[in-house]
């Protein structure tokens, strides 16, 4: 899947995808509430309530850049939450390559925050150890996101995140650290979204007179638009998180902005009552 937006274009990468897995950040989407929302059905739900998501990375083209946004889950990862991302493997990167993106033609990696599932194709397992994946591109993160987590040794899955996926590249000496609302090209600008972490970053692009929101994790699935105020129990900050959702979604609401979710498809955010709903492009 891919969309233009000026002279920006965007290709989306999956690794996984299914139904289900958001119940297990936003236990308040019962079947129940979700059915309510007419409009989440077919796109981002099923008809018995279940919700739809994928795990993906999008690809930028600027025209002299390539440049991608999160990389995942990632193969050979051991000490993750969820049993069947230890050890996963898929055939990420054969697909990345096949849509026309090798590893080696990648000059920029953005990852909106550091969570499992945002980071894990940083590195990929070579004569069994940790070695950067893109090993021609920088990496930017967050820096207050990054020294967060680098100081952050309290949980095993932090750690084993941390230590495999992360660490690797700054010892790479491949890291740029940003401040939250850096200006990476002409056309790309981070906006600061914190709550789901704490220093998270939503994309701002804006290009031959459109324009486009790569969300992160503000929002885990179009549900939110909705209910605003239910926040991920992983949140960093729930009640951070719901201000961010209100902020972003009032600031783009109505406007003719993609949106493209951290897990789930391209839209467009519109007023509804006293709340929002979202219609895929």
């Amino acid at each position: 899947m891919s969309w233009k937006i000026g002279n920006i274009k965007i290709t989306k990468i999956v690794e996984v995808q299914g139904t289900g897995a958001i119940k297990m950040v936003l236990p308040q989407a019962t079947d129940e509430e979700v059915r309510k929302l007419t409009w989440m059905v077919p796109d981002f739900a099923q008809p018995d309530g279940m919700l739809k998501s994928s795990i993906h990375s999008l690809v930028l083209e600027t025209g002299n850049r390539r440049i991608v946004v999160d990389t995942g889950l990632g193969n050979d990862k051991q000490g993750r939450p969820i049993d069947d991302w230890n050890g996963l493997q898929t055939s990420f990167l054969d697909d990345m390559t096949k849509a026309g993106f090798p590893p080696e033609s990648i000059d920029t990696v953005v990852c909106t925050h550091l969570h499992v599932d945002h980071v894990g194709w940083n590195t990929r397992l070579v004569d069994g150890k940790w070695a950067p994946t893109f090993s021609k591109a920088r990496y930017v993160f967050g820096k207050h996101e990054f020294d967060y987590w680098k100081s952050s040794r309290q949980r095993p899955m932090d750690v084993a995140v941390f230590d495999d996926s992360i660490a690797p590249i700054a010892e790479a000496g491949l890291v740029d650290l940003i401040p939250s609302d850096y200006k990476l090209t002409d056309e790309i600008t981070m906006i600061p979204s914190p709550g789901h972490s704490p220093g998270h970053m939503s994309i701002h692009i804006k290009s031959a007179g459109e324009e486009c929101l790569l969300l992160g994790d503000v929002a885990h699935s179009p549900v939110q638009m909705h209910y605003v105020g239910w926040s991920s129990h992983v949140d960093f900050d729930g009640e951070q998180s719901a201000r961010t959702r209100w902020d972003l979604f009032s600031r783009f609401a109505d406007r003719p902005v993609l949106v493209i979710g951290g897990h789930f498809d391209g839209g467009y955010i519109k007023r509804s009552e006293d709340a929002f709903r979202y219609e895929l492009a």
